[in-house]
């Protein structure tokens, strides 16, 4: 071979192919590099998890406003959000407004799933009843689910969300639900309202979370159908004849708007009692265990060191520090002393407790709770005005269709707790003021209007709810709402005792409240 020869095949074959080889294996990774990243971004944003709910970036809870059968992974949601799905989708479109359910719909909490299942429930038997029983009144009504979050923290996602519902097709013209009295939920509803849209409470209680309060209105457009902390406080006072002498105070310390508010309610009662309230402090997360069944264990104590004749304890805190505390008077020194503990709402959580010892209860131990709303109220021995045994007989009623179609299946079934009834009313009043609100001849009334239809709600414009009536003030809140006072019993059931009154009777045949 030729030395040039020799030299074009040493830079051809040694030098050249190599240096193709060589670009070609960058370009490869290139392309592999590129297209991996190009994947990983593709899968990074894609967070839905169904139309109108997804992951936010910092968060592996679905959240936002599900408009489908989307049951946010929770399977005892399943028959009642398909029945609910199957409602919206028999509506003709531009025949209906759309009013959106504010709950924790990725609850872990079983005591809370239990009561976001049933304010469902609750909910969905209104929107069938508005849309089938009302003789033929419109716009109908389409229910949607927003989620902010197990504990909320995802509010404000999904109040953007609601907002731009009020625009277009969706016709958003309330929100209900919110359920528990949390600073999350708080906010929440102090923006929504801010923005124009009405809201209607169900469970929520506390005293800061309604209008009224020192003659300010912080929340434009909200409206409730439970009663304040202080008023079921003074119901449950005007029942068990509280005095101050007798009575020693349990309060969760730094507390929530529910508990801070019930606590000023109940040391309002026994002002000038001879004993110090005795604080606990709980986890952040009001559902989890903590330490604070020590401090309930000491407390205990100083209970028994009360002078003979104090026999009312007077509780201020969450479910799971209520269910921690009964547990711990259980075991108390002086069983031999009767003790009667009364606390709030929250009670009506420990029927479905499981570690609730309910052994406790034989040991001259009663525990008895202001319910939102009770199965038996409405019996035949119920009170002559404050509602009626038609009113309660009409969800009872729907009710008994629920388990199959066209209304049902809803899933498992239960009142004990109240929520179901509660849900339905407050689904009610929503109804009621939108199409309050919705001139003649038309289908859409203007969002604006929807909440200043709540001012009016009373004498004859009152909704009957199976709850009892519900006549607000001019602030959004019930009026003299019917209260009842339930006992856990040994068997863990919520037995009715007696419907009580905020004012210590029930309102008038009226129902106006008084300036």
């Amino acid at each position: 071979m030729a030395r040039g020869g020799l030299w074009t095949w040493l830079r051809e074959d040694v030098w050249e192919i190599p240096l193709r080889r060589y670009l070609a294996l960058l370009l490869t990774a290139a392309l592999v590099t590129g297209g991996w990243f190009g994947v990983s971004a593709l899968a990074k944003e894609d967070r839905s998890c169904a139309r109108g709910v997804e992951k936010p970036e910092d968060s592996d809870e679905c959240v936002g406003v599900s408009t489908t059968d989307y049951d946010f992974g929770r399977p005892q949601l399943r028959d009642v959000i398909s029945a609910i799905d199957r409602e919206n989708r028999s509506l003709k479109p531009g025949s209906y407004v759309t009013v959106a359910l504010l709950e924790p719909f990725t609850a872990s909490d079983a005591d809370n799933l239990g009561d976001v299942l049933h304010e469902v429930q609750g909910a969905y038997l209104a929107q069938y009843r508005a849309n089938h029983e009302s003789n033929g009144q419109s716009p109908a009504i389409r229910l949607v689910l927003a989620n902010p979050g197990a504990t909320g923290a995802h509010w404000e996602h999904t109040v953007d969300q609601l907002e731009r519902m009020t625009k277009g097709p969706d016709r958003l013209r309330a929100v209900t639900g919110v359920g528990l009295s949390t600073e999350n939920n708080k906010l929440a509803v102090r923006e929504l309202t801010r923005r124009g849209i009405p809201v209607i409470g169900t469970s929520i209680t506390a005293d800061d979370l309604a209008n009224g309060q020192n003659g300010k209105d912080p929340f434009p457009g909200l409206a409730r159908v439970s009663p304040t902390n202080t008023d079921e406080a003074r119901a449950l006072a005007s029942f068990a004849q509280v005095t101050a002498g007798k009575a020693l105070l349990v309060y969760d310390k730094p507390g929530d708007p529910y508990t801070r508010t019930l606590q000023k309610s109940f040391a309002k009662l026994i002002e000038g009692s001879p004993y110090e309230p005795q604080p606990f402090t709980p986890p952040a997360d009001r559902s989890q265990e903590g330490t604070t069944a020590n401090t309930f264990r000491q407390i205990t104590h100083l209970v028994c060191d009360t002078a003979p004749g104090t026999d009312t304890i007077l509780f201020a805190g969450r479910h799971t520090q209520l269910r921690q505390f009964i547990n711990a008077l259980g075991g108390r020194g002086c069983q031999d002393r009767e003790f009667t503990l009364l606390t709030g709402d929250e009670g009506s959580y420990l029927t479905g407790d499981k570690d609730l010892d309910r052994s406790a209860l034989t040991r001259k131990l009663s525990v008895r709770y202001t319910a939102l709303a009770h199965p038996d109220a409405w019996g035949k021995d119920a009170a002559k005005t404050g509602g009626s045994t038609l009113d309660a007989a009409a969800l009872n009623e729907l009710l008994s269709f629920a388990a199959r179609k066209p209304v049902g299946p809803i899933g498992e079934v239960s009142l004990q707790d109240g929520q179901l009834i509660i849900a339905y009313d407050a689904m009610r009043l929503a109804v009621h003021g939108i199409r309050e609100a919705t001139p003649d001849g038309r289908i859409l009334p203007p969002l604006a209007d929807v909440g200043l239809q709540w001012p009016q709600v009373k004498g004859s414009l009152r909704v009957n709810g199976a709850s009892g009536w519900i006549c607000l003030d001019v602030h959004g809140n019930p009026y003299d709402k019917a209260v009842p006072i339930v006992e856990l019993t040994a068997e863990g059931r919520a037995q009715f005792v007696k419907i009580a009154w905020p004012e210590g009777e029930a309102p008038g045949k009226e129902c106006l409240p008084p300036s």
